[in-house]
């Protein structure tokens, strides 16, 4: 496979050869769309803005249309990639000699045990059906990395970064809001990627709470009663929550008559 294949961020398929005027092999299972547009190539690393002194740690490479661009301007880089042809073009490249290349599921791995230094900052282009599986490894690693540009599907991302009382904000929003900050970063529309996905994309920024909202102990209640408080978004929270056990008195501070969109992240927290 040539340059500007799979993930996240690859460059205009005229400005070289390219693995994708090719028969290359797209992987449904692996929810491979390959971006070709070089100003957004570029515009991603403008925004990643990656420092000499970085440790990069690059989901889904490719066939390094992003990753040779910031190789040469971080201190070390890793790549995890699970399709074997794209493995075998990154580890003939020339000028990707000393990239740590991973071959495998990214669910899998360890970030302690990758082999480069950490924390570190992670990029990727993400098959949008892991998306929430990718939020849970982040979450589990928070000792690990220091931000994550994660391209994900635009509706996913809005509701990632929606605010309170916005039609976006539910359930979603408020689970991972508990550990992480979200920005969303800009819009991708289908027409820069082949094979052409049906929906717009987008760029999201996490970086982490610097005091998580919820201890590892009580996570597993937490999301079951935001769970539950959203499951009709339509109804108030007295409705909803019936038979938690929640003190009275905090029913009455937090008002439950109210609908689960108009609470904070941390007045959810309150409840557990």
């Amino acid at each position: 496979m040539d340059e500007r294949i799979k993930s996240v961020y690859f460059s205009s398929v005229s400005q070289r050869p390219s693995i994708l005027r090719k028969a290359h092999p797209f992987r449904k299972k692996w929810g491979q769309n390959f971006l070709t547009d070089i100003n957004l190539l570029n515009r991603i690393v403008r925004t990643v803005d990656p420092q000499k002194s970085d440790s990069i740690l690059e989901i889904g490479p490719g066939d390094g249309s992003l990753t040779e661009k910031i190789f040469p301007n971080v201190r070390e880089m890793a790549a995890i990639e699970i399709d074997p042809l794209l493995i075998k073009h990154l580890s003939i490249r020339s000028d990707l000699e000393g990239l740590q290349i991973i071959h495998g599921d990214v669910l899998l791995q360890d970030i302690e045990k990758i082999p480069i230094s950490n924390p570190v900052r992670i990029i990727g282009n993400i098959p949008y059906n892991i998306t929430s599986p990718i939020i849970i490894w982040l979450i589990e690693q928070l000792d690990y990395w220091d931000d994550a540009f994660i391209m994900m599907q635009k509706e996913v991302a809005e509701r990632l970064s929606a605010v309170v009382g916005t039609k976006a904000y539910g359930r979603f929003t408020v689970v991972t809001g508990a550990y992480l900050n979200m920005e969303y970063c800009f819009t991708i529309p289908p027409d820069v990627f082949i094979p052409k996905p049906k929906v717009d994309s987008a760029i999201i920024r996490f970086t982490k709470k610097e005091n998580p909202l919820i201890s590892d102990e009580k996570y597993m209640r937490f999301n079951k009663l935001v769970s539950a408080a959203f499951s009709q978004r339509r109804k108030m929270l007295r409705n909803t929550l019936k038979g938690w056990d929640i003190h009275p008195d905090l029913q009455e501070q937090i008002n439950f008559n109210r609908r689960p969109e108009t609470l904070t992240i941390e007045e959810f927290v309150t409840l557990v």
